[in-house]
């Protein structure tokens, strides 16, 4: 398995068949050509997640990814926020995977970030690295934030900056995330839902209570 399949795979929401593909994650993280700083901290998340029980690896993986937007998983999240370019940009990112034989489902976002490191897994090397390096603003910042709230993901991160040629001011950016007000308190929720607009009807997308997931290894 590629570093970047399983960043993506570890990155993802955990669904239940993540704990039958245990060995080879765990195969593929101590096997993982990283730093050795990297590689440590890369194994230690893996067993966190596979030696939790899943209700509470898919409780921490919520606790971090899907309260507030400032550790959302979209990217456009972070580049166009609620823009019309959102849209667009959107748009074009389907174009892209399409071009090269990329379908996604139904219900996937492409700028899932998990879905677009499962894409680059499938590219080759420089692509991955040249994205990456497009994106390495947006992923640093990722896990500055989740290396401020003490969260074992945030090697994720690091490995993909490294990935696409690092080069960020890691303690700038860790200074500007202890400095940011947190989004992810019931205060801040609340806030949140207030500020949201409120629709009815059919035209209501459905919310499962879950994010759609990507296969483990194929």
């Amino acid at each position: 398995m590629s570093v970047l399949k399983l960043l993506s795979v570890l990155l993802d929401y955990p669904g239940d068949e993540l704990w039958q593909h245990r060995e080879e994650l765990l195969a593929a993280a101590e096997g993982a050509p990283l730093s050795r700083d990297h590689r440590k901290r890369l194994v230690a998340l893996t067993h966190g997640i596979l030696d939790a029980d899943p209700l509470d690896a898919q409780d921490a993986w919520l606790s971090l990814f899907d309260r507030g937007r400032s550790m959302s998983l979209l990217l456009f999240e972070h580049i166009h926020g609620e823009s019309r370019d959102r849209g667009q940009a959107m748009v074009d990112l389907i174009a892209a995977y399409r071009r090269n034989g990329f379908e996604l489902a139904a219900k996937e976002l492409p700028d899932y970030l998990p879905l677009v490191l499962e894409y680059l897994a499938q590219r080759p090397a420089a692509e991955g690295a040249d994205w990456l390096q497009h994106v390495s603003h947006i992923v640093a910042l990722l896990g500055a934030r989740a290396a401020e709230r003490g969260s074992p993901y945030a090697v994720l991160f690091d490995i993909l900056v490294d990935m696409g040629a690092g080069g960020m001011d890691v303690r700038a950016l860790r200074a500007r995330a202890s400095e940011e007000p947190r989004d992810d308190t019931p205060e801040a929720m609340d806030r949140l839902w207030e500020e949201e607009a409120v629709r009815f009807g059919v035209e209501v997308p459905a919310r499962d209570c879950a994010p759609t997931t990507r296969q483990v290894p194929r």
